[in-house]
Order: structure tokens, then C-alpha cells, then sequence
């Protein structure tokens, strides 16, 4: 199956880069999920919570839960939104934004070494896969009822 499914490529690479950016973090006493909120996060003007989850492509359980900890560790602060009384915005505190400057520093030295490994027509390549894997995905175009039907039809 490895050698055959797309899926199983992406999983596993995904796989190895969340363990890496977990190792990497955890020198920090941090996870990736840290950071990469930290990175989610406007760093001057705040960012209201409930963009934050869609914008980092996660559950509100588990956001809740990394902002608890962000807050708790003195990374964000959270403030009522001025123009919405229901809606909180998360700030980072001087202490994050430092926090966030590390992450981005992670993540650019990731991007220059895979970029010292593939050429510019591969990653162009990668990156123009990925985005047709998202449009099908996101248009709900990959179990396609009528497609099924037709794929069927043929075996």
C-alpha cells in the first residue's frame, strides 16, 4: 500500500514533520500546536478566537486546550472584542511574541532546507498537487455519489 496511495505519502509525511516540529519544541517545553498558534496569531492586533481554530485547522476542543495552556504560560492574554461583547480576542503578550519569532525561525529553516534538497519545479510541482488534493476535498469532489456509481458500474 505505501508505494501505491497518495494518502499514505501525505500521512506519512506529515507524520514525520509534526514528530519533528514536537521534538524541536519540546527543547522549548512547547508543542507544535504552541507554536503554530503562535504563528496563527496577528501579532499586533490580535486575532478573535473563533477564526483562530478554522484558520489553524482544529477541533475547538483542542484549541481551547492549547489556549489554555498559551494562556497559563503567559504567552497570550485574552480581551473582550471591543465590536463583538460576545467574542474574545487572543493577544500575544511581549513573551509571546518573542516565543512566536522562534517558531517562525523553525519553521523558514525547515523551508530552506528542503528547498537546498528539491528543485523549484519539484516544490512548484508539490505545492500545485496539494492545492488540486484541497480544491477536491474542500468542493466534497472526492466520494462523488455519481462517480461511485460509475466506478462501480465498471469492475
Amino acid at each position: 500500500m505505501k508505494d501505491k496511495t497518495i494518502d499514505y505519502a501525505l500521512r506519512a509525511t506529515w507524520q514525520a514533520v509534526a514528530r519533528m516540529y514536537n521534538e524541536e519544541a519540546a527543547k522549548y517545553d512547547a508543542t507544535m500546536a504552541t507554536g503554530f498558534a503562535l504563528l496563527s496569531i496577528d501579532k499586533e492586533g490580535g486575532t478573535p478566537s473563533t477564526t483562530l481554530g478554522p484558520k489553524m485547522g482544529m477541533e475547538a476542543t483542542s484549541l481551547t486546550r492549547t489556549l489554555k495552556s498559551m494562556e497559563e504560560r503567559g504567552l497570550i492574554l485574552r480581551k473582550k472584542n471591543p465590536n463583538d461583547g460576545r467574542g474574545v480576542l487572543i493577544y500575544l503578550t511581549e513573551f509571546g511574541k518573542e516565543k512566536r519569532e522562534l517558531s517562525r525561525t523553525n519553521v523558514l529553516q525547515f523551508n530552506e532546507k528542503v528547498k537546498q534538497h528539491v528543485t523549484e519545479v519539484q516544490l512548484r510541482n508539490f505545492m500545485e498537487v496539494a492545492e488540486v488534493i484541497n480544491e477536491l476535498i474542500l468542493d466534497k469532489n472526492i466520494f462523488n455519489q455519481t462517480e461511485k456509481i460509475e466506478h462501480e458500474k465498471n469492475y
